[in-house]
C-alpha cells in the first residue's frame, strides 16, 4: 500500500475519526468519561452506541497486537511489529479496512441478545457477507471480505449471551481488505472499482476542498485552523431521522446533538465558504419550532426536546450571518427568515413576559445556555439583563428585515419595542454600577460574580459609553492567561471544572469579543481573541477549558469551539493583512 496520509494529525482519544456526512465514527470513547482500550465503530443513530469492537491481532499468536494508533483526516492506522491496519472512508456509510501482516477481530460490543436489545450476527446467504443487526441503532453493519481469509467466526445465528464476530487475516502475501457498511435493511452486494490508495486519496481531497472553502485565509499564525476545520467537517451528518438538513453535530462523542444556540456559531464559521451548509445550520432548529414559536432545546437523530429553550441570540447571529454570506439572501429566503424569527421573538414577548411586564424571563438556567451559572443561585425563574440584551438585538434585526421587505409599519413596531425594552432594561436592572437579576416571583434583585451578568455588552454600539466602559472593566477582571472565566476566579463559587461556574467557553468569548469591539473597546477585544486563539492552538477544541490551567474539559471535540476559533482567527488574519469588517477578533 502506498497511500500517504496528509492533513493535521490528531489523537482519537480527543477527536473521533469520521467523515463529512457519516453517522458513525471510529473512537475509543464509548460514553461520557468512558474510554475503551480498543477502537470501536460508534454510531449516532438513535443515540450514541458503540456497535463493533475493532481489535488488531498478531497473526502468529492470535492475540491482541500491541499497536500505535495514528490519525489524520483521511487515514486511521494501527501499526505494530511488522504489520499495520489502515482504515479510510469510502463513503459516509462505508469504510474500507486494509491489513498487512496483522489480522483484525471484529466483534459485537453487546454481549447479550434479547428480544429488544443487543446485536444479532449471521452470514447472509445472498452475498456471503457477515452482518451485525443492532437493536440500539436500528441499523445493520455488513462486512464484505474483498480479499483475505476469514480465520474464525463466532456466534453466527446465536441467541442469548455470547461472543459474536469474525477474524480476518491475510492471504499468502499477508494482505487482506474488507468493507464495513452501515445500512438500513438491504442493498446490493458491495462492489468498488477503487483501490484502497484511491479511497484514501479521495478522502484527502474531500477534506482539502473543505478546508480551502472555510479557511482560505489560514497562515502560519493560525496553526489550528486545519484541525478546527476537521472537527467541523467530520462532525457533519447527512439528513436522517429528525435531522431535516445536513447538520453539524456538536460532537461525534456524547454531545451528539444540535442545541438551539450552538448551531449559530457553526453557521457563522461556514458562511463565507459553504453558504448553503451555513444556512442549513441556522434554519435546522427552526424546522422544529412549535405552535408557540419556541425553538426546541435540542435536536438529534431520534429526539427533539422541548422542555427547555435556548437564548434568543438568533437576531444577533442572523445579522452577522447576512454580512458573511457571499451573496445576499433572496426575497423568499428573507421572508422565510423574517417569519421564523418573528415567531421566535413573539414567544419571548408573550409566553415569557408576565402580565404587565416589559422584560422577558428565564424559567431555569438551562434556558440561558449557562445551565448552572451563579446568576441563578438565588432563584431560577428570573429576569436578567443578558436575555433582555439578546432580545433587543433580535428586535432590531427584525426591524432591519422589515425595511428590506418593505414592511414599514412592522419596522416601526419592532424599533419601538426594542427602544422600550432597552429603556426598561436600564431602568429596572442597571443600578449605576452593574446589572442585576430579579426574581419574577419574589421581585428580589441581586448581583453575582458570573460573567453572565456582563453579557449586555453584546449590545455594543447601542449601549451608552458610560455603561459599556464599566462592563469592559468588569469583563477584564474575568480575563485569565487563557481567556474569560465564566465565574470570577476569586469567587467562593468558582470551580475549575464547574461547567458555567468557572471554565472558559467559546460562545461567551465570541459574543463578548464582538460586543466589546462594536462598543469601541478594541484593545480588550484583541486581547480576548488572542488568548482564546492561543488556548485552542495549545489545548484543542474542548467543550470548555480550565480557566487557570488551560486544560480542555468534558467533550474534547466540540464544533462550536472549533467554529469560534475559525471566526476569531479569520477576523484576526483579515485585520492583520487588510482592515475588514468581519466579526470576532
Amino acid at each position: 500500500m502506498t497511500a500517504v496520509p496528509s492533513g493535521p494529525a490528531f489523537s482519537v482519544h480527543d477527536i473521533p475519526f469520521s467523515t463529512h456526512g457519516s453517522w458513525f465514527g471510529i473512537s475509543p470513547v464509548l460514553a461520557e468519561k468512558t474510554y475503551a482500550e480498543d477502537l470501536h465503530l460508534v454510531s449516532h443513530q438513535n443515540g450514541m452506541h458503540a456497535v463493533l469492537r475493532l481489535v488488531p491481532l498478531d497473526t502468529a499468536t492470535g492475540d491482541r497486537a500491541e499497536t500505535v494508533v495514528r490519525a489524520t483526516p483521511s487515514l486511521l492506522s494501527w501499526t505494530g511489529g511488522d504489520g499495520r491496519v489502515d482504515l479510510a472512508y469510502e463513503s459516509p456509510d462505508t469504510i474500507r479496512v486494509h491489513g498487512q501482516g496483522l489480522g483484525l477481530r471484529i466483534t459485537a460490543v453487546a454481549k447479550a441478545l434479547t428480544p429488544f436489545s443487543g446485536t444479532y450476527f449471521y452470514r447472509d446467504p445472498v452475498d456471503g457477507a457477515y452482518t451485525f443487526t443492532s437493536y440500539e441503532t436500528g441499523r445493520r453493519y455488513r462486512i464484505t471480505v474483498l480479499f483475505g481469509t476469514v480465520a474464525e467466526v463466532a456466534g453466527s445465528q446465536a441467541l442469548g449471551a455470547g461472543d459474536r464476530g469474525l477474524t480476518v487475516t491475510g492471504e499468502a502475501d499477508g494482505t487482506w481488505e474488507i468493507a464495513v457498511e452501515e445500512l438500513d435493511s438491504a442493498r446490493r452486494p458491495h462492489r468498488s472499482s477503487s483501490a484502497f490508495d484511491q479511497v484514501v486519496e479521495a478522502a484527502r481531497r474531500s477534506f482539502a476542498r473543505f478546508v480551502d472553502t472555510v479557511a482560505p485565509w489560514r497562515s502560519a499564525g493560525t496553526s489550528a485552523a486545519e484541525l478546527a476545520a476537521y472537527v467541523v467537517w467530520s462532525a457533519t451528518v447527512r439528513p436522517g431521522g429528525l435531522v431535516t438538513r445536513p447538520a453539524v453535530l456538536m460532537s461525534k462523542h456524547w454531545m451528539d446533538k444540535v442545541w438551539s444556540w450552538d448551531h449559530c456559531f457553526n453557521a457563522l464559521a461556514l458562511a463565507p465558504g459553504s453558504p448553503a451548509l451555513a444556512w442549513d445550520q441556522f434554519l435546522l432548529p427552526f424546522d422544529h419550532q412549535d405552535e408557540s414559536g419556541a425553538l426546541p432545546d435540542s435536536v438529534t437523530h431520534s429526539e427533539v426536546l422541548h422542555n427547555f429553550v435556548k437564548p434568543p441570540i438568533h437576531g444577533w447571529a442572523l445579522g452577522h450571518l447576512r454580512g458573511r454570506l457571499p451573496a445576499p439572501l433572496g426575497p423568499v429566503e428573507l421572508a422565510d427568515a423574517y417569519a421564523r424569527l418573528t415567531r421566535w421573538t413573539d414567544f419571548w414577548l408573550t409566553a415569557r413576559r408576565t402580565p404587565g411586564a416589559a422584560l422577558p424571563h428565564y424559567q431555569h438556567g438551562n434556558d440561558s445556555g449557562w445551565d448552572n451559572a451563579t446568576t441563578f443561585d438565588p432563584e431560577r425563574v428570573i429576569v436578567s439583563a443578558d436575555l433582555a440584551a439578546f432580545l433587543i438585538l433580535q428586535l432590531r434585526e427584525l426591524a432591519d428585515l422589515a425595511v428590506e421587505l418593505d414592511l414599514p409599519d412592522d419596522a416601526l413596531t419592532w424599533t419601538s419595542t426594542a427602544d422600550t425594552a432597552q429603556a426598561e432594561m436600564l431602568d429596572q436592572l442597571w443600578n449605576g454600577e452593574r446589572f442585576l437579576a430579579r426574581g419574577v416571583h419574589s421581585q428580589d434583585t441581586w448581583a453575582s460574580s458570573s460573567l453572565l451578568d456582563l453579557m449586555p455588552i453584546v449590545l455594543g454600539e447601542h449601549l451608552p459609553e458610560s455603561i459599556s466602559s464599566v462592563l469592559a472593566d468588569r469583563i477584564e477582571a474575568h480575563l485569565t492567561a487563557y481567556g474569560l472565566a465564566t465565574e470570577l476566579p476569586a469567587s467562593p463559587h468558582y470551580r475549575s471544572d464547574g461547567y458555567w461556574r468557572g471554565p472558559i467557553w467559546a460562545p461567551a468569548t465570541v459574543l463578548i469579543e464582538d460586543g466589546l469591539r462594536r462598543a469601541g473597546h478594541e484593545r480588550l477585544a484583541d486581547e480576548i481573541s488572542a488568548r482564546f486563539r492561543a488556548l485552542c492552538e495549545t489545548s484543542g477544541f474542548a467543550e470548555n477549558f480550565d480557566a487557570l490551567t488551560g486544560v480542555g474539559l468534558r467533550d474534547r471535540a466540540y464544533t462550536w469551539t472549533a467554529s469560534s476559533y475559525l471566526l476569531l482567527a479569520e477576523a484576526h488574519e483579515l485585520r492583520r493583512t487588510a482592515p475588514a469588517g468581519a466579526i470576532g477578533g
